[in-house]
């Protein structure tokens, strides 16, 4: 019995992380999603300038054996270290070895400027966002005293973490997409945040091993509807369908950097964001209230987390909603405007904003506009 349990530790030590395997690529790489010449397709991004289809690289770089080429991004990433990964380095190397990314790269090779970006998971089947996991975030709209106060007594009641659902398509859109205000509903937010695609299933995975079931990293917005639920009826407190469901108001990417080439995201994280140029948010892993360590483990304490799924760690300080009381000059998004969410590391999140005209018809059973019922 001894031996065996010996034998199981060093076979569970010589388990490669999520990802890790003996090949090494020339240089880090990214993979996303995109439509090119009207065909959805997933793709390797090098340098940030180039995508490379990777069906097409994949018939035409030698040695590829009996390996199918990844039907979409979920099939990736399941197949990531079951052969994928290996095929996407030994791309990645042919090309850079050979210096086809030149003027003469082979057709398989496009400039990214010239496709266009999706959002690289169509769709998630759970997208996970904890709600107020950063200090700076908590009563943010209550004065100096207020705030110490609030952040004090939640260092030390830390709890454990508070996760809500988003929905996935429709909700979900990728780099350059509009952001579309509901008609009527004026209270518009912004929160950019750290997201994290799951690489393996996971149920009651502890912390500590839950670096290990990451697949990479991107760039989120948890776009919110402050503007609440009208009076009467059932339920009177907090509505999170409401505050977070809309359309469009999930925008993830441009593209999802794999874990290897990104870090310890709670040593590394730096995430910002901006509306018209004018920088609102910024804050680093230090000012998270649980891990995204933790977050995972909670998660997959209540449902099981499968390859695909995003956990994002929360937003900072800088909200509209937070700020709007307290920040000269701060207010809720407007048609027109453009917000750009970045992540050192990953990439940047450039989200134009537009308006919804006016929907026909209704017996008075929809959501009304804000101003209905609320004073501005």
């Amino acid at each position: 019995m001894r031996l065996f349990a010996v034998v199981l530790m060093v076979a569970a030590l010589a388990t490669p992380a999520l990802g890790q395997s003996t090949a090494k690529a020339a240089e880090p790489y990214k993979v996303g999603t995109y439509e090119i010449s009207g065909t959805q397709t997933v793709g390797l991004v090098l340098r940030d300038r180039f995508v490379v289809d990777i069906g097409a690289a994949h018939k035409a770089v030698p040695n590829g054996g009996t390996l199918a080429p990844p039907r979409d991004m979920i099939d990736l990433i399941e197949r990531y270290d079951s052969g994928v990964r290996a095929r996407l380095v030994a791309i990645t190397n042919y090309l850079v070895a050979g210096d086809r990314l030149g003027a003469a790269r082979p057709a398989y090779v496009h400039d990214l400027a010239k496709v266009k970006t999706l959002a690289p998971i169509l769709y998630p089947s759970k997208i996970l966002n904890a709600a107020v996991n950063f200090y700076s975030h908590v009563n943010e709209a209550g004065t100096a005293e207020e705030q110490a106060a609030a952040r004090r007594l939640r260092r030390e009641q830390r709890g454990v973490p508070y996760l809500f659902l988003k929905p996935g398509r429709g909700a979900v859109i990728g780099s350059g997409e509009n952001i579309v205000i509901p008609y009527g509903r004026d209270r518009t937010d912004w929160e950019v945040e750290l997201g994290a695609v799951i690489g393996r299933t996971a149920k009651y995975v502890d912390a500590n091993s839950a670096p290990n079931y990451v697949f990479g990293y991107m760039v989120t917005i948890d776009v919110s509807d402050r503007g609440g639920r009208p009076p009467g009826g059932y339920g009177s407190g907090s509505d999170w369908f409401v505050g977070k469901g809309h359309d469009t108001f999930a925008p993830q990417g441009p593209w999802i950097v794999p874990a290897e080439f990104y870090g310890d995201p709670m040593k590394n994280l730096r995430q910002t964001l901006s509306v018209g140029g004018t920088t609102l948010q910024e804050a680093r892993a230090g000012d998270m209230i649980h891990s995204l360590w933790e977050l995972i483990e909670y998660g997959s304490s209540i449902v099981t987390l499968y390859p695909g799924d995003v956990i994002n760690n929360g937003t900072s300080g800088g909200t509209a909603a937070g700020s709007a009381q307290t920040r000269s000059g701060s207010r809720f998004l407007k048609p027109g405007e453009v917000l750009e969410a970045s992540i050192d590391g990953i990439g940047t999140l450039r989200m134009p904003v537009v308006g919804e005209s006016a929907p026909p018809g209704g017996t008075g059973a929809r959501l009304p506009p804000v101003a209905t019922y609320r004073k501005q």
